[in-house]
């Protein structure tokens, strides 16, 4: 196995580590309640998923 000849400094390892950070994830809107939801997920204000109840929620009848 190869070994690196010279030890790395701090800021050299850390600039390649600075790419790995988490991004933002993105946020859509429910089309039935415009309440803020993550994409390809059901509502959890609703219920919905596209245009299909899901889940029964609570204050429903």
């Amino acid at each position: 196995m190869a070994l690196p000849k010279k030890k790395h400094s701090k800021s050299r390892t850390r600039k390649r580590r600075s790419s790995k950070k988490l991004g933002y994830s993105t946020v859509s809107r429910c089309p039935q309640c415009r309440s803020p939801k993550l994409p390809h997920r059901v509502c959890m204000t609703c219920g919905y998923y596209g245009e299909k109840q899901i889940i029964k929620m609570e204050g429903d009848k």
